[in-house]
């Protein structure tokens, strides 16, 4: 039985209804599965300072008021029952860096002190330059003794200089609430009539913030964004150039004709086979090595202030990337490459007919990228060799006391800004050549598996948790994926446009229609559980915590949760104390401005017995 083309185009057709439905039934119900998971996660989760606590940025200037006294009184009028305390933002990376190296030169200390224990029938030496190889050559023990104590000295000077000048707070606070209900209110309404100032939104939880970009002012924020979208543009399609010089080693007449002298070498089978089937691979891998870094030093430039959003930013900019270079990038550069002058001057109406005709062409490049880079990638991640080289460089160069030894060994957290992508990345590829080229499926469906496998060991076992999203990941991860269901739409219409089957192309439109308003379904219905917390969840938890602890000291909990890290107690004497003095500023004052004379008492919390606010000094009305 001889089977017509246009039966073998209609199956095409029917396979792409089928993975299209598919895979937004699963989407639906995995998205359904993390909402509610979610959920659950906040209702039962265990107390926690971000619960109660909102970012307050851009408070406007006041010439009469200090930003504490002004975050103050604001809150104070406007969420009179349920304002707890508030800690202003300081910008301390200066003093950052003065601790950071204190901590360095106490680490040196140790380490020679150590040293003379083991032997003190001669000093230690060392020079007094840079790294120690340059500089007049001192006593070791008493040349970071004296180190010390200038830092001291320096950390000192600099937390008075914070203290006493107004120009080191930030106009910006954490600012907590008795209740998780008050906190939710204030974080998801606006505050002012301008909706410029007094912007508020949840406030990460205190291990989750990156305290160097809170000294960033707010209104600079749009430009560092603007900046670096321009050079995100830059970087994604500059780097096509050595893309498309590592896709063209996949053609063997190219390098002989540019390289004739290597024609007797390159003509050998193992080498022929190595240079068209792994050889691309490799190099491309090797070109994305310092990309991830790249993308999150954007991240922290662009001023985001907690290390989930910078790890989602820099993931999702991650995944643009291997989309237009990777993906994208190899098959107009490797199979077009000879049209590509024509390719960029056509009407954008022909690029997915002329991107469609070149995905099955590179089938066999991404079956060989799957396995260098997926199978691999999984195979060097159970082994993790890449951390064991680095902790025995780190031994034997830079290891000196039992403290760097621990921070040698540190395994690190999961890399959500890398695996995430990559991960999506397969789901493109397995979307996009499902109907067009199958084979490629079993390549996607062994990677997946040991994914599973190995992420999973991984995670519970080897990783440590730097943060707690609650799965703040997934509407982004649901997005990329309806992305690259729309792309493997559009890429297959651009194909069947070039076949005998053109006149069955327009029944293949209604797909990305029917994708978009699925997206659509699923962000109006599940999304809102991942940007806003309900009132009625709040409610709820806080009444079964008022239930369970009725004399919580939450104002106790809540005192120092968000203190710069370099003013709470640390290994130093000096450390100990400055978390007590900060403690001790975060007390109410007088209200000072003629128009917030009669700023009102707090009333009485009658749910959680926490102890009330300091009484307030308040200037009696004039009659």
């Amino acid at each position: 039985m001889i089977v017509s083309p246009d039966c073998r185009f209609w199956t095409h057709l029917v396979m792409a209804y089928v993975f299209t439905f598919w895979t937004c039934y699963v989407l639906q119900k995995e998205y359904e599965i993390v909402a509610s998971m979610r959920l659950h996660f906040l209702a039962s989760e265990h107390r926690r300072p971000d619960q109660f606590t909102v970012l307050v940025r851009n408070v406007p200037p006041d010439p009469d008021e200090s930003v504490s006294e002004l975050v103050e009184h604001f809150f104070l009028v406007n969420h009179p029952d349920h304002y707890l305390t508030h800690q202003v933002v300081y910008n301390a990376n200066k003093l950052a860096k003065l601790v950071k190296e204190k901590k360095k030169m106490h680490n040196w200390h140790d380490y020679y002190q150590l040293k003379y224990s083991r032997n003190q029938s001669k000093r230690p030496l060392t020079k007094t330059g840079y790294l120690s190889l340059l500089g007049d050559r001192v006593d070791a023990i008493d040349f970071y003794t004296s180190e010390i104590e200038r830092l001291s000295k320096e950390i000192a000077f600099e937390r008075e200089r914070i203290t006493n000048n107004s120009k080191s707070v930030m106009p910006a606070a954490f600012v907590s609430f008795k209740t998780r209900w008050g906190a939710a209110v204030c974080a998801q309404t606006q505050q002012s009539r301008n909706p410029t100032i007094w912007l508020t939104e949840w406030a990460p939880e205190p291990r989750d913030v990156y305290w160097p970009n809170l000294a960033i002012p707010f209104v600079s924020l749009t430009v560092r964004r603007l900046i670096i979208a321009v050079a995100f543009f830059f970087l994604t399609f500059f780097f096509m150039i050595p893309i498309a010089l590592v896709q063209s080693l996949a053609n063997i007449e190219g390098i002989e004709k540019a390289l004739p002298f290597l024609k007797s070498v390159i003509e050998e089978s193992f080498i022929k086979s190595f240079i068209q089937g792994f050889l691309p691979g490799i190099a491309l891998k090797i070109f994305l090595i310092l990309l991830p870094t790249i993308l999150m030093l954007m991240s922290k430039f662009e001023g985001f202030i907690c290390l989930s959003a910078l790890e989602r930013r820099s993931a999702a900019r991650y995944y643009r990337f291997i989309l237009v270079n990777v993906f994208l990038g190899s098959i107009i550069t490797g199979t077009a490459f000879q049209q590509l002058n024509s390719f960029i001057h056509q009407s954008a109406n022909d690029i997915p007919r002329t991107i469609g005709v070149s995905i099955p062409m590179k089938a066999t490049f991404f079956i060989t990228y799957i396995m260098v880079d997926g199978w691999a990638g999984i195979a060097g991640e159970i082994l993790r060799l890449k951390p064991l080289i680095m902790y025995h460089l780190k031994n034997f160069f830079l290891v000196k006391t039992e403290k760097d030894r621990e921070e040698a060994m540190d395994p690190g957290s999961l890399g959500f800004n890398t695996g995430e992508p990559q991960i999506q990345f397969y789901f493109l590829l397995g979307l996009v050549y499902a109907v067009v080229t199958p084979i490629l499926l079993p390549f996607i469906i062994v990677f997946f598996g040991l994914a599973y496998v190995v992420f999973r060991h991984q995670i519970i076992n080897v990783y440590n948790q730097e943060y707690e999203s609650g799965a703040a990941f997934w509407p982004d991860v649901h997005g990329r994926i309806i992305a690259a269901l729309i792309i493997s739409q559009l890429l297959l219409m651009g194909l069947l446009s070039t076949k005998q089957a053109a006149q069955s192309t327009p029944l293949l439109i209604a797909l990305p229609i029917l994708t978009i308003w699925f997206n659509r379904f699923c962000k109006g219905r599940y999304e809102p559980a991942f940007a806003r917390y309900p009132l009625q969840e709040a409610m709820m938890k806080d009444t079964l915590e008022r239930t369970r602890e009725p004399n919580l000291n939450l104002k106790g909990y809540l005192q120092s949760a968000y203190i710069h890290p370099v003013f709470k107690g640390g290994d130093d004497d000096e450390d100990d104390a400055i978390t007590e003095d900060w403690e001790q500023e975060n007390v109410l004052v007088p209200t000072k401005r003629q128009s917030r004379r009669n700023t009102p008492l707090p009333s009485k919390y009658s749910g959680s017995s926490s102890p009330s606010l300091p009484e307030v000094v308040h200037e009696q009305p004039q009659p």
